[in-house]
């Protein structure tokens, strides 16, 4: 409250201090309210000149809805009886408009009678705080709406010592608590034991302080225990004085992505993984195809020579070289195998009833250390195979298990009906299939060596003990029939290998059969003959036209598709024998053009490829690169004999 001050120079001064503020509205009221002075102030910000406010009421600053309600009564009953009155409320201004202001009523006292000669009244325009401050609350409103309504993201504040503070909408669905059950506990929680044990919660907060944010991916714990990989970021909260009150921590849940990034990675290593042995398919293809017309002049120059010598040691030198070809040619025939491009002889093949015919040939090869055991279902259908190559693969299976159980151990062979549907984890065409299982109980493979095992050449055997193309040619033969190996193995635990082969749909895989069987064998007493041999090959040529010859027939070379028919316009021929795989006219479109101008001629078509064009050789007789003397005699009875069966029907 006021006093009325003594002496004319205090009261001077006083006036002179309040007519100099132009901030506020400072301004005196007789006992009943009527505005009795008026500062610069008060005329600036309410726009009364002071003539047209002294003598009036100052309950025309209030609005109409405060006067009914007796306010500016009250105001003043009140700073008499408690000695002030303190309050912010819309004002009016002249010009009818509104502000917001901030106003103190204190009483004026008599000091020797304490009687209220009237009311010292200072008034402030808070229009503009005001609406800074309500701006303010808005936008902190939305930012909080914005934050509860991200379901997305867990957001949410940690204080100084890591103890949650608020939680989002976001959060609670991520980490799966309520608000009530997480403010204020430790944000730790959220972070797996080992993790806890090692500091990880206390190196983020740390770590934010010292770099003024922390990032980093890693697995967090839900509510329900269940780990989630999250991407987190932690950003220090400071106040006005820089200090470090808290934490802001956005938490998103990427393990979703994370299994997709994952699938992909694994989708494109099988992508690698297939291109890689596409193309070593392919090189080892080429190796083999002229690794096999080398055979071919090797092996029949050999046979040749060996009538002609009479030496015992020679014909031991001969032997020799004679056996070393034939290990060469089992060489490239697993080479052309895990290449795809092995001739099959497709059949219907009882898997069970192979295997059960091949029980002594196993044990004998496996030895009295290894025990087989076979399950076979007694509706197992027939396979679509070449049964020796089967059988060759089963013994290679077998033989890759023995070594792998140097003490001894179980071998398991069985099979069973499969039908492969949509998203099978073999990834076959829908359809069924036979699959044929070897277990072993021996060492196992490690992931290193599990994903090499099927490349042509790799081995974990010793220096001349494998090829290192067991697998492989077994793989290349699944893939050729239209099946699938499938490699499963674990370290000390054993290896399980499947093969899968389409199943046999009776007649359909008769007659596949029937066309790719080989010819019968004929009488091999066959008239001289003569023969147009066919190869760009001159060592491969060399060796035909050598064996032939030593056969009785008469032999007319050509290196080309060209050059053959222009031998065939000039020339009586009884037989065509030609290499398929020749630059610019393969032995496929020779042969196609022979059909059309000499339909009545025989045609053998010699090649290691099992792959020709649809169509090439429909109804020829192949002999299969590299031959002996006797595979080439057969083939030429066999064809003749062809020509007189036609000729007579």
């Amino acid at each position: 409250m006021l006093q009325i001050a003594e002496g004319p120079v205090t009261a001077e001064r006083y006036r002179l201090l309040v007519e100099s503020v132009t901030d506020y509205a400072i301004y005196m009221l007789d006992p009943q309210g009527t505005v009795i002075s008026w500062n610069p102030g008060a005329r600036r910000f309410k726009g009364y000149e002071d003539h047209e406010i002294i003598g009036q009421s100052f309950s025309r600053f209030y609005t109409e809805e405060d006067r009914a309600a007796g306010l500016p009564e009250r105001a003043l009953r009140m700073a008499a009886e408690e000695g002030r009155f303190e309050k912010e409320g819309w004002r009016v201004r002249k010009d009818g408009t509104r502000f917001w202001a901030h106003v103190v009523i204190d009483p004026i006292l008599n000091p020797g009678t304490g009687r209220v000669l009237g009311y010292a009244k200072v008034t402030r325009d808070l229009t503009e705080r005001r609406e800074a401050e309500q701006a303010l609350r808005r936008s902190e409103e939305r930012f909080r709406l914005l934050v509860q309504g991200v379901t997305d993201y867990a957001i949410y504040m940690i204080d100084r010592d890591g103890l949650v503070t608020n939680w989002n909408a976001g959060a609670q669905r991520i980490k799966g608590y309520c608000p009530d059950e997480i403010v204020g506990r430790h944000f730790s929680l959220f972070y797996r034991p080992e993790d806890r044990a090692n500091g990880e919660p206390e190196r983020a907060l740390q770590t934010a302080i010292d770099k003024g944010s922390f990032e980093k991916e890693g697995w967090r714990l839900r509510k329900n225990g269940e780990a989630f990989w999250a991407h987190v970021v932690m950003d220090p909260i400071r106040d006005d004085a820089g200090e470090i009150i808290g934490f802001a921590k956005i938490t998103r849940d990427l393990t979703e992505r994370r299994k997709v990034e994952a699938d992909l990675e694994t989708a494109r290593e099988a992508l690698f993984q297939a291109q890689k042995i596409e193309a070593l398919g392919q090189l080892t293809g080429g190796v083999a195809h002229d690794f096999n017309n080398l055979l071919t002049a090797v092996m029949g120059s050999l046979e040749l020579v060996r009538r002609q010598i009479s030496d015992e040691r020679q014909l031991g030198l001969i032997d020799n070289a004679i056996k070393g070809a034939s290990r060469g040619i089992s060489l490239t025939q697993r080479m052309l195998s895990f290449a795809r491009k092995q001739e099959l002889e497709l059949q219907p093949v009882a898997a069970d009833v192979l295997v059960a015919e091949m029980g002594d040939l196993l044990q004998r090869s496996l030895g009295p250390l290894i025990q087989i055991e076979t399950n076979f279902p007694a509706d197992l259908v027939m396979a679509a195979a070449d049964p020796n190559q089967l059988e060759t693969a089963v013994l290679n299976l077998a033989f890759n298990a023995r070594d792998a159980m140097p003490e001894g151990g179980v071998l398991r062979i069985g099979g069973s009906n499969e039908r492969v549907s949509g998203g099978h984890r073999i990834g076959l065409p829908e359809g069924d299939y036979v699959r044929i299982s070897v277990a072993d109980t021996g060492t196992g493979m490690d992931v290193k060596t599990l994903a090499q095992a099927t490349e042509p050449f790799f081995t974990t055997k010793g220096v001349g003990k494998g090829t290192g193309l067991g697998l492989s040619m077994v793989h290349g033969m699944a893939e050729q029939l239209g099946g699938r190996l499938q490699l499963d193995s674990i370290l000390g635990q054993g290896t399980t290998v499947e093969i899968w082969l389409p199943s046999s749909t009776g007649a359909t895989a008769v007659d596949a059969a029937l066309a790719l069987a080989p010819a019968a064998a004929f009488d091999t007493a066959t008239r001289p003959l003569t023969v147009l041999a066919v190869d760009d090959d001159a060592l491969v040529l060399m060796n035909t036209t050598a064996l032939l010859e030593d056969l009785g027939h008469k032999v007319i070379e050509a290196s080309s598709g060209r050059e053959a028919l222009s031998v065939l316009e000039s020339n009586e021929i009884d037989l065509l024998i030609t290499d398929h795989a020749m630059p610019q006219m393969t032995g496929a479109q020779l042969i196609t053009v022979v059909g059309e101008r000499w339909p009545a001629l025989p045609v053998i078509l010699a090649t290691g490829y099992a792959d020709l064009p649809a169509g090439a050789g429909a109804g020829v007789l192949r002999l299969s690169k590299p031959f002996w003397q006797a595979d080439l005699e057969k083939a030429v009875s066999g064809a003749m004999a062809r020509r007189t069966t036609a000729a007579a029907a």
